[in-house]
């Protein structure tokens, strides 16, 4: 008895410290993953550019190092074109996806997305109000990106599925290359059991809050996320399969997708989006949070596609902005302010980060959405009053929009 109690604590040591080796080993990769992806020399990664190729090429090598077949219609590249746009002019150019497949042979595939383009040097899309800068895009979205490529050994092992791995370009631009693709598949979509997309997963706060936009394409999510979430992740599911993000080019094809997202912060889409501020550790967890819900789902076989309601297929055109970033990971009534931009309107009229908008002049506001139509309905220089809370205070501030 002696002698098999020791051998239990030798294999239960020896495994503690493999599980750490492990660990320590993937979060290795993700750093080596986003300091050259998200380094100055791709200079921002935009798509049709040198370092739109730089980046390809580097998750090019990946894939062929891990052994996946090559699935795009040039070997590992799938070429597509758009309008690409430069502050206030557009040029139509070509970007790459970067499609690598682990064929197990087995009945049902799962696409694993990500992609790899940013902004550049912000001739577009850019929150910074200086001068122009290289834009990084190290949460957005070289973590999604490592995540991606770090998840290609662990799932190619279990053999439970076969998984395409698709590193889009083109998402800055409007959803490009995963709509391309989607359009052009270079696998069987009727074999897709389902479709997971990670962007902006790099910054998992200290409540491990975790958002995952699309629950509603399909009625067993809910139960798979919650069953596989054994890492007190925090998740905040939204249903919706329409969203700004590359999911939604697979919703349109009847998949059953899902998005990861950590959530929004001030250095969105801003030269200071860098390395220095993602959490591997929080990386580390959503990766084996994602690996659990795929050895999980092997067990559900009738994982149907369904319609999602309030799609909002169409964002509300609007003229005015307060100049605030929403905090997309609260769930509550009303629109948090999760930051404000200095000399806009919030900012002139003392609205700070935390304060929750109940209602603009009329307009009630349940969430972004009821918060994107009301600004539709002023132009600048017109006034209005906001409902704000406070803590426990509930506020009216007289606003005109600048």
């Amino acid at each position: 008895m002696r002698h098999i109690i020791v051998l239990f604590f030798a294999f239960f040591i020896s495994s503690k410290i493999f599980s750490q080796e492990n660990k320590e080993f993937i979060m290795s990769n993700m750093y080596e993953d986003i300091h050259y992806l998200a380094s100055d020399k791709l200079k921002g990664r935009k798509t049709g550019t040198k370092g739109e190729k730089k980046a390809a090429k580097y998750i090019k090598r990946k894939f062929k190092k891990y052994g996946l077949q090559a699935k795009g219609n040039n070997n590992y590249y799938q070429k597509f074109q758009g309008k690409i746009n430069y502050h206030q002019t557009s040029e139509l150019k070509s970007g790459y996806n970067i499609v690598g497949f682990c064929d197990n042979n087995q009945k049902n595939t799962i696409i694993i997305g990500a992609h790899y383009d940013h902004i550049g040097l912000g001739e577009s899309g850019s929150l910074h109000d200086g001068h122009r800068q290289i834009h990084n895009g190290a949460d957005d979205n070289a973590s999604g990106v490592s995540i991606l490529l770090n998840l290609v050994d662990k799932l190619c092992e279990n053999q439970l599925y076969n998984y395409l791995f698709i590193a889009f370009s083109g998402e800055e631009e409007g959803l490009l290359g995963s709509s391309y693709f989607a359009k052009n598949p270079t696998v069987d979509l009727n074999k897709v059991k389902f479709m997971l997309n990670f962007d902006m997963v790099g910054r998992l706060n200290e409540n491990k809050e975790l958002a995952i936009n699309g629950t509603g394409t399909c009625n067993k999510w809910e139960d798979l996320l919650n069953n596989s979430n054994n890492f007190d992740l925090k998740l905040i599911t939204s249903e919706s399969g329409i969203g700004p993000s590359d999911h939604s080019s697979f919703y349109w094809q009847n998949i059953p997708s899902i998005h990861f997202f950590t959530g929004q912060h001030s250095d969105y889409h801003k030269p200071s989006d860098d390395i220095e501020k993602i959490n591997f550790e929080g990386m580390y967890l959503i990766h084996s949070f994602v690996t659990q819900i795929i050895k999980q789902s092997y067990y559900i076989q009738d994982f149907d596609f369904q319609e999602t309601t309030n799609n909002n297929t169409q964002t509300p055109k609007f003229n005015v902005t307060l100049g605030i970033m929403p905090d997309y990971l609260y769930n509550g009534l009303g629109l948090r302010i999760d930051g404000v931009t200095k000399e806009k309107t919030a900012f002139q009229y003392g609205i700070i980060k935390g304060d929750i908008i109940l209602k603009v002049g009329d307009l009630e506001i349940k969430d972004i959405m009821d918060y994107m139509k009301a600004l539709g309905e002023f132009k600048k220089g017109e006034q209005t009053n906001l409902k704000i809370k406070r803590e426990e205070q509930i506020m009216e501030i007289a606003i005109t929009f600048l």
